[in-house]
This record gives C-alpha cells, structure tokens and sequence, in this order.
C-alpha cells in the first residue's frame, strides 16, 4: 500500500507545504518534524525553482529566498535522508518539469524514492504530458499526483482514472495564494472523481483560514495550505517553527472536526 493513501486513512487529512531552505534547510527539517508533531498527515515539500509559474508572490518570495543561500536538489536530498532516519511521515515533493529534467529525470526519481520520498507534484505539467515521467515514477515506485483544475471539467474523469497517491482538487484559477473566498464547486469535482475510482482528493490553492478548511474538508478527504504557512516563515525567519507548529495544530484541529469521535471535540 503506498504511503500516501495512509496519509488518509485517519478521517480528513491536513497537508502543509513548505519551501526547502526557506529560511534555510536546517529549519526546514525542524518545521517537518513540529508539523508532524502537530498533527500534519503528509508533508509537501516545495523544490526551489527560479520561474514557479503556478505559484503566487509569497511562494515565489520562498523560492527565490532559497534559491539566493545557493540551495541545490543534492542539499534537499540529503536533508531528506536526515529526516528519513527520524520519521516516516508521508512526503511528497513539489517541484518543475525543469528542475526534474535538469537534473535527469530517472536519476531524479530514482534518487527521490531511494531517500525515503513517496510521491511528486509537478504543477506545470499537463495530463496531456505526463507521459514523460509518469513511467519512470511506476518504475521506482513514486507516486506522480495528478492535478485537477475547475475548468478540467470532462477531462477530471480520464485524469482520476489514470491517477496515483491522491488527487490534487486546485480550488481556484490562477495562481497560489491565500484568497477571501473559494467559489469552485469543490464537491463536484470530487464526486466526478469518486465515480471513476476509489482515490483520495485533497483540496489545495487559496486555503489559508480554519472555517475555509473546515468547509474543505466537509466536501474532500484532505486540504492542503501553503501560501499562509510560507508567509510565517517569511515574518519570523529561523524563529518560525513554533509559530508554524501552532498554525498547523489550530488547521488539523478545523479538519479534523468532521466526523470524528466525540472524544475529539
């Protein structure tokens, strides 16, 4: 069974993002293991990239944060390899198309599953061609998440029946970042997936608040938050992590609210 799906298996899963080497990787390590601590069911870990065309300011503000200390993929990997001997918390990757054929695509994934990691998000790559990488993520045993956007419409079908970990539901158009208001019909986008096939949809783009992600969760089986938690880490720098740990505790706390035990209220 892959690691992923047991991300999911404890009721509604809380899923943060974080930029490697934001402030710097030594923090970032410390922010997985406080994440975990504070209840995170599976842990996004973004791959500093000069051009992230899916993401907003703030994350673009991480990357280039991190990018500027002179952060590689080996740094990552390593600090991977270090958190692997202390947890097994799902974790996935997200990352660009270029930062993966850079580095060459099967020594990327091979190297990525050898360290410990269990899936990849690449944001700018369409369904249409996934095909580059997709069998090379079957063969070293990564899953490759798919993505799925409100205008993907008919198509979520054909994506769901091809997927693998879980299904990234994007909430908004546009790019990353926090928002006032998510307007998608969420809940229609999960139940096309659901008809084609058993797979988990986690909800992620603009969530930032514990009422958006408890109306998350009403409606999907995770909620992923990036933007807000990156933003704490741009304002308190190597001091963030308990004001991250915290941040996660109080968003677990919101998703974890629906159809669990009394015990838990």
């Amino acid at each position: 069974m892959s690691k992923i799906k047991k991300a999911f298996e404890n009721g509604k899963a809380f899923i943060p993002f974080i930029t490697c080497g934001d402030p710097s990787l030594e923090v970032t390590e410390q922010l997985v293991y406080a994440m975990e601590e504070a209840g995170a069911d599976l842990i996004e870990l973004g791959i500093p990239f000069s051009d992230p065309t899916a993401e907003g300011p703030v994350i673009q503000g991480a990357n280039l944060r991190a990018l500027s200390q002179g952060i590689t993929t080996d740094d990552i990997f390593a600090m991977v390899r270090r958190i692997r001997e202390n947890t097994q918390i799902p974790m996935v990757f997200m990352t660009y198309a270029n930062v993966v054929f850079s580095y060459g695509t099967d020594r990327f994934v091979k190297t990525a599953a050898e360290c410990g990691m269990d899936g990849l998000i690449l944001p700018d790559v369409p369904y249409e061609e996934k095909e580059d990488f997709d069998p090379t993520c079957r063969k070293y045993g990564l899953d490759l998440v798919s993505l799925i956007a409100p205008t993907s419409s008919e198509r979520i079908r054909t994506i769901a029946a091809d997927a693998a970990g879980f299904i990234y539901c994007v909430s908004s158009l546009g790019v990353t970042g926090v928002r006032s208001d998510i307007q998608t019909d969420i809940g229609a986008m999960v139940k096309m997936v659901k008809e084609t096939r058993d797979i988990p949809c986690a909800v992620g783009f603009g969530i930032s608040t514990p009422q958006q992600a408890a109306k998350m969760a009403d409606v999907a089986d995770g909620v992923i938050v990036g933007s807000a938690i990156v933003k704490l880490c741009a304002k308190y720098g190597t001091e963030c992590v308990p004001y991250v740990k915290e941040y996660v505790a109080e968003m677990k706390k919101a998703v974890g609210q629906k159809g669990r035990s009394p015990l838990s209220h």
